[in-house]
């Protein structure tokens, strides 16, 4: 470990040196299955060739220019992200969280302009929403903001998945201007709401003239069978966020927005010197090219179904197994303790994996997994949690 980095990350003891397509190399040689692609960034696998040839043209042509001027591969990919989304515009950031602060900007401002002197938003609990003082304020989870405090007002929270308590709020709460959710929650434990519930907040949206936002950071770029998770519901939000899998790795987040919300901001009411950089945005185009190309979306809807269907049928009816559940290629095995060691005993295996919210297994496999991979996959880590239980039976 270097003594010259912060100390902000609980890190495992292994570096990776190399990567191709699923799989990572360490310093050692020993191969992993990525199970989490770089939680859920590097969706296209590692040192994809397509990713890997567009990014060193840019680089060997024209890296950054800044936003004073013209830049024409971004508004390339304006257009294109506008077109998959159904959506107006966008603004182009380095990160989720930075797309993040962008919509709540926007939403602020967008309630000045109604005469809304403190304009509030209402957020999920145990949501995810970035690390910044704004993000971490609108996100659900204690433990993040612990030690930041004061946290940034204006956000009201309310339990995901609950129609009925988002229109009791909306009833109480006369400065509300936005509704800011998940379509799934990653970070809270692979939650999906039950159906029909993001139909409902958009039309509580379209009732009260709030904006609906959509943070689609984890969900977003085929993980979840379709191009955008909000998508399996048919709507369309009025803000959208994006950031992870949309440069496979390439730092780069978006902000989107159609109708009113599109117009709401004017120069020099929001900026950013490395956002929508020609690096950046000639890698999220090869990413939506390469998508496009080996029809990526369908096959994450269809390999997650099977590999659902399989660890239903192998852990379902586990003792210590609560809950098996997925959309797409992000999958959570929920069970009844904590698990943190199964990513220890994992990487031993040479199998990367996730906990998250204590004892959910989370996995983002990337999209480009064939089926014997898959079914590695579904293998190793049902008989990982087997083991698991086995040894640490409750008394």
């Amino acid at each position: 470990m270097s003594d010259f980095l912060m100390p902000t990350y609980a890190r495992q003891p292994i570096a990776f040196i190399k990567g191709e397509g699923p799989w990572l190399i360490d310093e050692a040689g020993k191969r992993y299955l990525d199970a989490i692609s770089g939680i859920a960034v590097c969706g296209l696998g590692h040192a994809h060739t397509a990713i890997s040839k567009a990014v060193c043209e840019q680089a060997d042509t024209l890296i950054h220019t800044s936003n004073l001027y013209r830049v024409e591969i971004q508004e390339k990919l304006a257009r294109r992200l506008c077109q998959l989304a159904g959506m107006d515009a966008a603004f182009f950031a380095n990160s989720g969280a930075e797309a993040n602060e962008t919509a709540i900007k926007l939403a602020r401002l967008y309630g000045h302009k109604r005469g809304v002197a403190e304009p509030e938003i209402l957020v999920m609990e145990h949501s995810f929403h970035g690390r910044t003082l704004a993000t971490l304020s609108a996100t659900g989870n204690r433990k993040v903001q612990a030690g930041f405090e004061p946290l940034v007002r204006g956000f009201v929270r309310a339990p995901f998945g609950d129609l009925e308590a988002a229109r009791r709020i909306a009833s109480e709460r006369p400065n509300m201007v936005a509704i800011l959710v998940e379509p799934i929650q990653g970070e809270g434990g692979v939650k999906t709401p039950p159906s029909g519930y993001l139909a409902g907040l958009r039309s509580l949206c379209d009732e009260l003239g709030w904006l609906l936002m959509v943070d689609e950071v984890q969900t977003g770029m085929g993980r979840a069978g379709r191009w955008f998770a909000h998508q399996l519901e048919g709507i369309r939000p009025d803000v959208m966020t994006l950031a992870k899998a949309l440069g496979n790795g390439v730092p780069i987040g978006a902000c989107l927005a159609r109708g009113p919300a599109a117009g709401v901001f004017s120069p020099g009411n929001h900026g950013s010197t490395f956002g929508g950089n020609p690096l950046a945005c000639r890698a999220a185009l090869a990413v939506i090219e390469t998508i496009e190309a080996n029809g990526l979306v369908e096959r994450a809807a269809a390999l997650g179904q099977h590999m659902l269907e399989e660890f239903t049928h192998l852990l379902s009816d586990l003792p210590g197994v609560i809950d098996v559940r997925g959309t797409g290629l992000l999958l959570g095995i929920e069970l009844d303790r904590p698990c943190g060691p199964l990513v220890d005993r994992a990487r031993e295996q040479g199998l990367l994996i996730n906990v998250t919210a204590q004892n959910v297994v989370r996995l983002l496999p990337p999209l480009i997994l064939d089926d014997s991979q898959a079914h590695f996959l579904v293998e190793m880590v049902s008989e990982l949690i087997k083991d698991f239980l086995q040894d640490n039976q409750e008394s």
